[in-house]
């Protein structure tokens, strides 16, 4: 097997198999123990950053060591001041609206971890957005057998008759300060506004009407007398995005009033977590929260989630990089990453390291006065920073942070940053994972008991009750349940037509050992490299793996096995060079000693770079392990699929068909760009395939490439079949819920205008695009166990905008399933729903590293390969040679 099959590829290889619950994708950080003091950093070791005698102009000033006094209890967020820098690192003063004083509901910031912004104006808010094709009558399937379901969802219930009316707020004088503007309307309002009110600084939405539909009040700001008019624009119709907003700012304070502390975005219980003090992590326990407009009801979606709180600070990992290339080792290994400031329970993503700029560097403040950042987090936070002389880190903001209010750059200081997240090394821990999943892997039963668990929360705790009640709603306390289908079976096909089933698990691999495979070329020379003190245990390897191969009824002809001297990464070079230089080889096995980086990057450049030859990687420790036999008949099918073989195939009962794939991922070297993955259909069997990868550093330049390469998989298409594809369906990965819009303005229209350009000049474009979501927060299952493969829904918990579906695909037998969203936002392929949903689970089938289903269509999972391969490790396309075949495997 290749040796990168695991790590942090290989979770989406297997489509997070066994159930790995997303949790563990959530970004972990936080302040752990949050009532311990900071512990004092370590001291500089002699050897890494500080010399004797330090030269002037070393990468590393000399820092001074303070004393370490005990820090005070971290603040929780959302509580007092948000720190915040200006562009160049001038501090702003921001208070956050979290409204707890009187009546008022503080508006959910845009800003990193919540708080008002102090720039005057609306809260920017997402609005719905209909992607729901115009001839689409109706988007649920009949095919399957029925089965009744429960998801992770409970309905919100409106006492009585329930309305949202919207005012508009003036101020005369004017006062330019949300956070001011707030607490003057929180006083006039006290006795006016006996329930719940929300005020974002200009609009205020309450379900009480004012008399007269408009109101002076008086209030008093700082000795001048400000009236403030009150005026109503009208109510909201139920459902509407403010009655949304609203009652996810109603749901977070609950969770609030429940005892939960936030950290980040989300909400963690402290009190409950899971110390593993030999690895340097604790597990918080928490919900994940969201409301909104479903098929027929509002519904709140909770579901359970993790948070991965680390002891180490980024200025321990910066004491751990030493040599004389510490900067680009540091910079390489903060970069990227996401922090947790401990003062504030605030995480930030890192840009850039100032290694000119200290916490001994002054600034201005908004008043004109200077100060030390080290005065200024002692002033403000109680927080003592002990090494004067550490760089600074830098956080950028988001475009949309920018443009309500976020300063565009943030200082933060090392030694107060915690790091998140688990390391490649500890991801690589087979025991530290297995343990974490004992926690993280909750299976049905036990997730349905801690869901009623937060239900009985909303409901028997008083002070939640109140506050939820005081808005005249309330919140069902049992789950959603609904009626779903289970699709048929799949048949399996083989080479000489032999026919299997997929059977009731979605797994083949028993019979596939002992069938023909679909498309078997000839191996005409496969050159092995090992190194001389594995060559035994390699010809061992070879004879058991032509022999797996041969019950498949493929023949590796006549291998040949180059042994070399060393580990070396250049010795490995130099001999594959030779090899192709002299044999012109189909393939080159690669026997690696260990799972090196380096060596593996090295050798894939070679091979699929500059030469166009494809490769299999296998680690040495494989060769004699228990499970050897399984793992060479693996081997075997992917070898056969790198020189353009496919081991089955399905049934598609639909001719002319095109589908594409396409994921994207971003360069691990720099930073700013990223590669596109996309990989189309040839044939009417949806086994062979076309690769595209094109890097791209901004939004339109993907777009366009996008268009183009769809283009030319349609020129490839007719190259194979004589005619251009009939219909196209391409499966679009990597989207967040706000890329959504520039998807459908310009990647759909992009395409479809290409498409009748250069392709269907003359005809209509049958093409259907479809949004494929992993990482979502739906959970279904049925009364004590996972729906079984093949589980559709497509009614209830789906979005009435939206022509939406899932998809549970796998078979999990740890833990709780995870489906798979599909949202069509064009179609016009001529599809009924449930074939395009049937059609769908049959691509799942059909990815050749896993005998059984994954959770996308296989050409998405492709495209997901195509990307990772290319910005993880080679940086840059692979050779024309390979463009045919599935190198990347």
């Amino acid at each position: 097997m290749e040796a990168r099959g695991k790590g942090r590829g290989y979770g989406r290889a297997r489509g997070q198999a066994a159930g790995q619950q997303q949790q563990q994708q959530q970004r972990p950080g936080g302040r752990p123990g949050g009532d311990q003091g900071q512990p004092a950093p370590r001291g500089l070791p002699q050897s890494a950053w500080v010399r004797p005698a330090q030269p002037a102009g070393s990468a590393w000033p000399r820092p001074q060591m303070g004393s370490a006094p005990q820090q005070q209890k971290p603040q929780v967020a959302g509580r007092g001041e948000r720190q915040e820098f200006d562009q160049g690192a001038v501090p702003r003063r921001v208070i956050a609206g979290e409204g707890d004083q009187g009546n008022q509901e503080g508006s959910q910031g845009a800003a990193r971890g919540g708080g008002a912004s102090s720039v005057r104006g609306r809260v920017v808010r997402k609005e719905i957005l209909y992607t729901r094709p115009q001839n689409l009558k109706s988007k649920k399937g009949t095919i399957g057998t029925p089965i009744n379901l429960i998801a992770n969802y409970l309905p919100l219930i409106k006492q009585g008759k329930w309305c949202l009316y919207q005012y508009r707020v003036d101020m005369a004088p004017d006062v330019d300060n949300t956070n001011k503007r707030k607490e003057l309307v929180r006083v006039a309002v006290k006795d006016l506004l006996k329930g719940g009110y929300l005020f974002d600084g200009t609009v205020l939405y309450t379900t009480q009407r004012i008399n007269n539909d408009s109101v002076d009040l008086f209030v008093d700001n700082s000795g001048e007398n400000v009236r403030i008019t009150i005026r109503l624009v009208g109510d909201l119709a139920w459902g509407d995005m403010h009655y949304i907003q609203l009652f996810n700012i109603i749901i977070r304070k609950c969770l609030k009033l429940m005892g939960l502390q936030q950290v980040g975005r989300n909400y963690f219980m402290p009190d409950n977590k899971i110390v593993i003090s030999e690895h340097k992590i604790q597990l918080w326990p928490g919900y994940f929260t969201s409301m909104r407009q479903h098929e027929k009801d509002i519904l709140l979606n909770v579901d359970l989630q993790f948070k991965f709180m680390r002891t180490d600070t980024v200025y321990d990992n910066l004491l751990e990089c030493q040599g004389a290339n510490a900067r680009k080792e540091f910079q390489s290994k903060i970069i990227g990453s996401v922090v947790l400031t401990h003062y504030n329970n605030k995480t930030y993503k890192i840009d850039d390291v100032d290694f000119n700029s200290t916490p001994a560097h002054t600034f201005k403040l908004k008043d004109g006065s200077e100060t030390t950042f080290k005065d200024y987090f002692k002033k403000k936070y109680n927080v003592d920073i002990r090494v004067k002389d550490q760089p600074m880190l830098i956080s950028r903001s988001k475009p949309r942070e920018i443009r309500v209010g976020v300063p565009e750059t943030v200082y933060l200081v090392p030694e107060l940053c915690l790091m998140t997240g688990l390391t490649d090394r500890q991801r690589e821990n087979f025991n530290l994972m297995k343990m974490l999943a004992t926690h993280t892997r909750i299976g049905v039963e036990g997730r349905i008991k801690k869901l009623m668990e937060f239900s009985q929360k909303l409901h028997n705790k008083p002070d939640v009750v109140n506050e939820i009640r005081r808005w005249g709603l309330d919140v069902g306390n049992s789950l959603v349940r609904f009626q779903g289908r289970v699709l048929p079976q799949e048949t399996v096909v083989g080479g000489n037509d032999a026919k299997y089933s997929a059977g009731p698990q979605a797994d083949w691999t028993k019979e596939l050992r002992s069938r023909p495979m679909l498309y078997m070329p000839k191996m005409e020379r496969l050159a092995v490299v090992c190194s001389h003190r594995n060559k035994s245990a390699t010809q061992d390897f070879i004879q058991l793996l032509a022999k797996t191969a041969g019950g498949m009824r493929w023949s590796l002809g006549n291998p040949k096995i180059f042994d070399i001297q060393d580990d070396r990464s250049g010795s490995y070079i130099e001999q594959i060079e030779k090899i192709i230089n002299m044999n012109q080889p189909t393939m080159i096995l690669v026997i690696l000693p260990n799972n090196s980086t380096e060596r593996y990057s090295a050798i894939k450049k070679k091979c699929y770079v500059d030469r166009g030859i494809p490769t299999q990687m296998f680690v040495a420790r494989n060769l004699t392990s228990k499970g050897v036999m399984s793992i060479a008949t693996k081997v075997a099918i992917q070898m056969n699929c790198k020189i353009g073989g496919a081991p089955w195939c399905v049934p598609i009962p639909l001719s002319g068909l095109m589908v594409v794939g396409y994921d994207v991922c971003r360069d691990t070297v720099n930073k700013k760009k990223s590669f596109a993955g996309i990989v189309g259909s040839l044939d009417k069997n949806i086994s062979r395939f076309y690769n595209i990868c094109c890097e791209h550093k901004m939004e339109e330049e993907l777009s366009d490439n996008f268009a183009a390469a769809v283009v030319l998989l349609c020129k490839q298409y007719k190259e194979q079949n004589g005619h251009y594809p009939e219909r196209i369906l391409i499966y679009r990965d990597g989207v967040g819920e706000g890329q959504l819009p520039f998807v459908v303005e310009h990647e759909v229209a992009n395409i479809k205008r290409k498409l009748q350009e250069e392709i269907y000049i003359n005809g209509e474009v049958k093409m259907a695009f479809v949004v494929v979501s992993k990482r979502i927060n739906t959970r279904i299952f049925t009364e004590k166990d996972n729906p079984p493969p093949g589980t559709v829904v497509d009614d209830v918990i789906t979005l009435p905008e939206r022509y939406d579906f899932y998809i549970v695909s796998q078979c999990v037998r740890q833990g709780t399933v995870a489906p798979t969203s599909y949202n069509v936002i064009e179609d016009s392929m001529g599809l009924p729903p449930e074939k395009l949903q049937y059609l769908t689970y049959k691509l799942t089938h059909m990815y050749y590293n896993w005998s059984g289903t994954v959770r996308v269509p296989a050409p998405c999972q492709y495209a997901h390969k195509l990307a990772f391969m290319v910005s993880q490790y080679i940086h840059r396309p692979a050779h024309h040679d390979l463009d045919n075949v599935l190198y990347y495997l």
